[in-house]
Formats: C-alpha cells, structure tokens, sequence
C-alpha cells in the first residue's frame, strides 16, 4: 500500500520504459502531478495506466520459495524424530513438541509489528530480515549438539520462528505486486509451494540423516552434519537475497497495483486498515475458517511421528515417508487450486469444495490409521494432504479478493496468526487425548472442527473486490475517450532481463 519507491533497484537489462511521449508512462506513484493526457474519465472511472509484466517476477517468486523452503524444513525437523531428539536432550516428548510450536507461538505476538514493517519498508526490507534470522538461527543451532545444550538449539529454533514471522503471509503479497491479474493466483501458489516443499524434506531426510542409534557420540555426529547442511544453504540464499531480490517492478503489472501506487503513504494508517478488516464480516469468517483448518494441518504434523509410532512400532523413516506423501499431495494440490483460480475465479466454490474434502480426508485417515497396514495410510495420509495443504493459496487469495485495496501483507498476516493460535490449541488438546484415548480420538477431535469449518465456509459472502476493480479498468479501456492514445491498453509486454 504503502511502498518506497524503488526506481533504481529495478532497472533491468535495458528494460527502461521508453519516454512519456511515446508510451505516455505516468509518474512514480505519490507524485503531486499526473502528465498531460494519463486520464480521462469514463462515466467517473481514470483511463488506463501504463503496466507491464516482466520476466523477472519468476526469478523472485522463486527466490522466496526457496529461503522459505529452508524455514519451513526447521519446524518439523524435530518432531518428525521426536524419540530422537528426546534421548539425545533428555526431554520429554511434550518439550520437543514444542520445537515446533514455537513456530506458532513467535507468531502470534510479532506479526502486527512485521506487517506494519512491510506496509512501510516494502519486500526487500523484509526478505534480508527474513533470510537473515534464519541464517543465525541455523547457526546457532550447529553449536548446540550437545547432551546439555538443550537450551541453546531452542534458541536457534527461536530465532528460525521468527525469521517465519517474515515469511509466510508474502505469497499473496509478491504475487500483487509482481504478477498480472491471470497468474496470481498461480504465482501465490508457487510461494506457498515452496513452504510446503520443505515441510516435505522436512519429514523426509531428519530421519535419513539421523537414524536412531544408541552411541551418543555417533548420534551427535548424524545431528551436526544434518544442522550444518542447514546452515549452509541458510546462508547461500542470504546472499542471494541481498544482490538478487527486488523491491517491486517499475511499472505495475495490473491496474488494481497501479491504483494501490497512487495512495500517498501519508494518507494511509495501519491502525485503520486493521480496524477496516476486522470490520470485514465474510473476512472474519475466513480468518477463523482458514485457522481451523490450517491449525489442523499443524498439529497433524507436530504429532505425526507420535501417532505412527504407537500403531507402527519401529517405522520413524516411514512416519517421515508418509508426511512427505501428505505434503508432496498438497503441493500438487495447491498448484492445481491455484492454476484453477486464475482460469475461473471460481473462490468460494473452489474454496468450500477444498475445505469438505479436508473434513472428507480426515474422517478417512482417521478410520484406517489402526489398520495395521501401512500402504494404507501412505494413501489416505496422501488424499488429506491434496486437499488440506492445497487449501492454504486458496485461502490466501480469496483474503485478498474480500479485502482489496487493503494491504495483502496484513490480510494474511492475520489469516496466519488464526491458524497459529488454532494449532498450538489443537496440538496440545490433541496430544493429551491420544496419551489419555489413544489417536482415534484424537483425531476425532480434529474432524469435530473441520466439520464446523466447513459449515463457515459456506456462510462467507463472495465479494470479490480486486476482481471488481480489474473489471472496471477492463471496463474504462473499451470506452470512448477524447485522447486517442488512451483507446489503446497500455500494457507493455514482457521485457527481457
């Protein structure tokens, strides 16, 4: 919304707009004055500005998946060998569940102060604090592999939590900015996908890389080489970020970002955009719809390990395996959701008949976990997976479309501290049924609230604002206007990097 202008840090290749003659470019947003002949008016609506779509956008979304892939891959990293680690530390299994609630938990109290940073300093401010935290996170974590460090590889964990904080609500956010009305959906579903991929190594190589052996010295060995392989990839996408990640195109890729452009920082107030949102009743419904099943999601994977344990004794790379199965599903998912979005802007149809299917997937796993057969839950697991972890870019982007021209930073930071209040709530109440009632139960519990989810779901209002806005710009182009050039779309094809 509220953006710094970053002109020269987006200058491609040759890529600079021709003069205001030829083109008829406007001005940096929050200039006093427009040039001659930008506007005209059609029935009270601005004529077309100028926007153009740039190859580099790939590069960033890209980016960003990967530094939140690495994130992401700590906040399981933990649980998913929760008997491990409680052997090595000497600590109970409710303290290492806590190596990823504290994902959760950071989150709650910092994300009003981290959307306020990014409505005043922009993506590229927020993307070197991000990669940087994590960066010492990592590290921090490499000198903690001993017995009695418990206390330290927390404060690594910590400091990876709150590198998230910076992290999980951009999706939406990159893909305002740097995306055409027909792709973004698509591009926030590329950044949730890289979230999601490293959820899925995450599960995987922890139990690869660190079998359960009884020598303390050789178990050490396996946790240093898997922390130090972190750091050192925390720490190539660090400086990635600091040559590589741009602030914002110089020219916007939509009409909607051209609009949100021409809002002087001064006459915009986070306070009141907070207050606006939550006066936004099918927003209020979507944040406590998107909690419940995203919080369901989380304490599914914190608890993973312990719930595959007691059925399948023995199978810590399995339960690894099978978490992978349900984020390598969801990924699948939410890049099917999103490319779905962009051709039918179909958001609560497709929101709605995601969030059944959830509650569908659960009762299914739920049923089949004690089987005693594990092919079993490797399918079941894979189904709640497509349709749970697919939900997340869908709920990013219809938050966006209830609550433009509001800033997408701040609509998903709240959609995400809902869903880390709702997991730590549901991996805690979860975890003490399956100790007093066994897993069946617990995962009851959690199909009690998606079935409440999705009744929610369909009582939201489908008022698809920025889609009402690129309409009406749509609209503006077609009609008559005295200056000939603005009959024709100013939009200028992708540039060459």
């Amino acid at each position: 919304m509220s953006e710094k202008e970053a002109l020269g840090d987006t200058t491609l290749n040759g890529d600079k707009a021709k003069p205001d003659s030829e083109n008829n470019v406007k001005q940096e947003a929050g200039d006093s004055e427009k040039p001659p002949g930008d506007q005209c008016e059609f029935g009270g609506h601005e004529g077309q500005r100028p926007t153009r779509l740039y190859k580099r956008r790939w590069l960033i979304v890209l980016l960003f998946s990967s530094y939140s892939l690495c994130n992401s891959f700590q906040w399981i990293q933990y649980g998913i060998i929760n008997n491990i680690f409680m052997n090595f530390y000497n600590v109970d299994a409710f303290t290492i569940d806590w190596m990823s609630m504290i994902y959760m938990l950071t989150y709650i109290p910092f994300i009003f102060p981290v959307t306020w940073l990014l409505d005043k300093k922009g993506l590229r401010v927020i993307a070197l604090v991000a990669t940087a935290l994590n960066c010492a996170g990592t590290w921090i974590k490499v000198a903690s592999v001993r017995p009695n460090l418990f206390a330290v590889t927390f404060l690594g964990q910590f400091c990876c939590s709150f590198a998230q904080v910076f992290i999980l609500g951009m999706p939406s956010r990159i893909a305002s900015v740097w995306f055409g009305s027909g792709e973004v959906s698509t591009a926030c579903s590329i950044g949730v996908f890289g979230n999601q991929l490293g959820i899925a190594i995450g599960f995987l190589v922890p139990p690869i890389l660190v079998p359960n052996v009884e020598d303390m010295d050789e178990l050490a060995s396996h946790i240093k080489v898997m922390f130090y392989m972190t750091a050192g990839v925390a720490t190539l996408l660090f400086i990635l970020v600091v040559f590589v990640f741009q602030e914002r195109p110089e020219l916007p890729p939509t009409q909607a970002q051209a609009t949100a452009r021409l809002i002087p920082p001064e006459q915009y107030s986070y306070t009141a955009s907070i207050l606006r949102l939550l006066r936004n009743k099918p927003f209020i419904l979507l944040i406590i719809t998107y909690g419940l099943n995203v919080g369901c999601f989380y304490a599914v994977g914190t608890l993973l390990n312990r719930m595959i344990i007691v059925h399948y004794p023995g199978e810590e790379v399995n339960a690894g395996r099978i978490g992978l199965t349900i984020v390598i599903a969801g990924m699948v998912g939410s890049l099917i959701c999103g490319i779905w979005l962009d051709k039918t802007k179909t958001y609560k149809q497709t929101t709605l008949a995601v969030y059944f299917m959830s509650l569908v997937g659960m009762i299914v796993y739920a049923a089949t976990l004690n089987l005693g057969h594990l092919w079993v839950v490797f399918i079941t697991a894979g189904a709640l997976g497509f349709f749970m972890t697919g939900y997340l870019p869908l709920g990013f982007e219809f938050a966006v479309e209830l609550t433009y021209p509001e800033s997408e930073g701040t609509s998903s930071g709240l959609l995400n501290c809902s869903a880390q209040v709702f997991g730590i709530i549901f991996t805690i109440c979860q975890g003490k049924i399956i100790d007093g009632f066994g897993t069946l139960a617990g995962n009851i519990f959690l199909c009690v609230f998606l079935l409440i989810g999705t009744i929610m779901t369909g009582l939201i209002k489908s008022d698809l604002r920025r889609q009402n806005a690129n309409m009406l710009a749509k609209a503006a182009e077609t009609s008559d206007c005295p200056n000939e050039s603005l009959v024709e779309p100013h939009v200028i094809r992708e540039a060459k990097l």
